[in-house]
């Protein structure tokens, strides 16, 4: 199917895309997945990424806050829905008539969320974070027999049902690093801990998407994906090739068609000057946008991201302003409303979210979810032909 002719920037997001990858990722680690759909389905949109991925399969979603989880619930969708990060005036009662599993950190939390619960006829779905060594989100070594006493003090009393324990690795896309040894003892460790107090949660998972795929041990009762089901590789350059699809393509039209004579400077601060005569082309997009600023490096064209156009890379040149960038069209004069294509899939013209995260020195995650902006967002169906 053809595209639509190109009005202003917009995100396109197939979502067969994103029901075949939760499909090939709830196969290749033959256990549940939880589909994380947290910040806006990580710029893919949570509430339609969120059913793509329950069509591929998907037992579980997660969201960071509880705030995500009710938008979905508010939405209609249903199902296991997990989100870990709450503050002290949370509404856990909220969550709980929402059938949504809250995750406890420390004894305190687990104190608010019994004041919470209190009259409410059926326990509450509540799970455990352990901290593993991420020294992040999670409750320390030290306090785990507390933690534990208190779940099952308030299992005991009906105030909510421990439904699962779990971790977060640090270095997953790391496979070599000792850390995932030394986070995977740790958790088995708490696992048997928290049996040894009576616990015994429906759902134990440690995996994240690197670990999913690469580490085979850590996949337990489920795994936690979040960037590999939007298609893009959670571990660049180890052995995470099993047929991921991206699923969002940013596209622009192109405005303006420009010469520039040897010593012609470029953007804010001149910190482009053209060598040679060319042409330059100018791209409504810019870090307004989330176009990265930093993503033309000054001096160094051979780190600077690229667009497509034509089929052709073509390099950014100058600083990225708030609405637009300039690209080096090598002398050629495509044709003004030609499409731009900022980055995508294999196919689709242009780099990819991985080969921008490169240019800018950071991970394709930050490239997805900070996109936006003025942008519009338009929802394809590759499978359907819509």
């Amino acid at each position: 199917m053809e595209p639509p002719p190109l009005g202003p920037a917009e995100i396109v997001v197939d979502l067969a895309a994103i029901r075949a990858n939760a499909r090939l990722l709830r196969a290749t680690a033959g256990v549940a997945l939880i589909a994380v759909v947290k910040a806006d389905g990580y710029g893919h949109g949570m509430v339609e990424s969120a059913r793509a991925a329950q069509a591929g399969g998907a037992e579980w979603l997660a969201t960071a806050t509880i705030e995500e989880a009710l938008v979905l619930r508010a939405a209609g969708v249903d199902g296991r829905l997990l989100c870990w990060i709450t503050g002290p005036d949370a509404d856990y009662r909220r969550a709980a008539d929402e059938d949504i599993d809250v995750s406890a950190y420390s004894v305190e939390e687990l104190d608010r969320m019994a004041a919470a619960y209190a009259g409410r006829a059926a326990p509450a779905r509540v799970q455990l974070k352990l901290d593993t060594g991420l020294s992040r989100g999670g409750a320390p070594r030290a306090a785990w027999p507390a933690l534990f006493a208190r779940a099952r003090a308030g299992e005991q009393e009906g105030r909510w049902r421990i439904t699962g324990i779990w971790s977060h690795f640090a270095c997953a896309d790391e496979p070599q690093h000792p850390a995932n040894d030394r986070q995977e003892a740790a958790f088995r460790e708490g696992l048997a801990l928290a049996e040894e107090h009576g616990l015994r949660p429906e759902l134990r998972h440690l995996a994240n998407s690197a670990a999913a795929i690469l580490r085979p041990s850590a996949r337990f009762d489920a795994v936690r994906c979040g960037i590999a089901v939007y298609g893009l590789d959670p571990a660049p350059g180890e052995r995470t090739d099993i047929g991921l699809v991206p699923a969002m393509t940013v596209r622009a039209p192109l405005l303006l068609v420009k010469d520039l004579a040897p010593g012609d400077a470029v953007s804010y601060g001149q910190r482009w000057v053209a060598e040679q005569p060319t042409t330059v082309g100018l791209v409504p997009v810019g870090y307004g946008d989330g176009i990265p600023r930093h993503a033309s490096q000054p001096g160094a064209a051979d780190r600077a991201a690229t667009v497509g156009i034509d089929g052709k890379p073509r390099p950014l040149r100058g600083t990225v302003c708030m609405d637009q960038v300039v690209v080096d069209l090598g002398g050629d004069r495509p044709a003004l409303g030609s499409e731009v294509v900022v980055f995508g899939p294999p196919g689709a013209g242009g780099p990819s979210a991985q080969d921008w995260a490169v240019a800018c020195g950071t991970i394709n995650y930050e490239i997805v979810t900070r996109i936006g902006g003025r942008m519009s967002r338009r929802y394809v169906d590759s499978e359907a032909g819509a």
